[in-house]
C-alpha cells in the first residue's frame, strides 16, 4: 500500500503502529499477491491524497469499493472516465438534478467534489473482484473509524453525509455541536425510494456551509469533453 502523507500521515500516525495496522498491511498485501483486488494499490488512499485534513469540509460515507474491473478508484461512490455509471450513482445524480437542478452528466468521476473539500471514504478501502463486502473485518474499519474520529475532533463546521445503516452507525461518533450530520437511506436502487430520494444533501449542505461562512460546494459533474 502506497503511504499516506502530509497532514493526514500526522493525524493517523498513531494508527500504523498498531498490531491491527500491521496485520492489516500483512493481509493486503498477501490478497494483492494472490488476486485480483480493487482499487489498484496505488490508489487505495486516494481519499485522503486529494483532500488533505485541514480541507476537508464536507464528508460521504460509502461502505466499501466496486468490485468490478475499472471501477474502484479511491473515492466513494466514483468510478473512473469511461466506466458505465453504476445505479447507486445514477440515483445521487438524479437527486442531485431534483435537489440544485445539477445536469445529469455523462461520466461518474467524482475527482472534481474531493478536490473542493468532499472527502469521499469508505468505510472499507479494498475488495476482491467481484466480491462485494470480502475485506470486511481485516481491519480496515477500525482505520477508517480512526480517520472519522480526526475528522469528529475538529473544532470548526464539518457536514457528514450518511447514507445507509453502515454510514449511520457511525453518527455517535459525530459529537462536537459545529457539525451537521445528514443522514438517509442509501442511494442504492434497494432503497434509494425510502427516503434518499428528496432528502435534499447537497443544498442542505452548502446552506450550512454558507450559514459558517464557508464556500459552498460546486457539485455540478461536467461532461467530458470530446473532440
Amino acid at each position: 500500500m502506497p503511504p499516506i502523507q502530509g497532514e493526514w500521515e500526522a493525524a493517523l500516525r498513531p494508527e500504523f503502529r498498531k498490531p491491527y495496522y500491521r496485520e492489516l498491511f500483512r493481509i493486503v498485501g498477501e490478497e494483492y499477491r494472490r488476486g485480483r483486488i480493487y482499487p489498484p494499490a496505488d490508489d487505495i488512499f486516494n481519499a485522503f491524497h486529494f483532500t488533505p485534513l485541514s480541507e476537508v469540509k464536507v464528508v460521504i460515507l460509502g461502505q466499501d469499493p466496486y468490485h468490478e474491473e475499472g471501477q474502484a478508484h479511491g473515492l466513494s461512490f466514483s468510478v473512473r472516465p469511461g466506466i458505465a455509471i453504476p445505479p447507486s450513482l445514477v440515483n445521487i445524480y438524479q437527486e442531485l438534478h431534483d435537489d440544485l437542478g445539477c445536469y445529469m452528466p455523462d461520466n461518474g468521476c467524482l475527482e472534481k467534489w474531493a478536490r473542493q473539500g468532499v472527502l469521499l471514504l469508505n468505510t472499507v478501502l479494498t475488495v476482491r473482484a467481484h466480491q462485494a463486502n470480502s475485506h470486511q473485518q481485516i481491519g480496515w474499519e477500525q482505520f477508517t473509524d480512526a480517520a472519522i474520529r480526526v475528522l469528529a475532533e475538529q473544532a470548526r463546521p464539518l457536514v457528514f453525509i450518511l447514507w445507509g445503516r453502515p454510514a449511520q452507525r457511525k453518527q455517535n461518533m459525530i459529537y462536537r455541536p459545529e457539525h451537521l450530520v445528514i443522514a438517509s437511506p442509501h442511494p442504492s436502487p434497494l432503497s434509494a425510494y425510502r427516503g434518499f430520494f428528496g432528502s435534499r444533501p447537497f443544498s442542505r449542505t452548502n446552506t450550512y456551509l454558507q450559514q459558517c461562512g464557508l464556500k459552498p460546494i460546486d457539485w455540478q459533474i461536467e461532461n467530458i469533453a470530446r473532440e
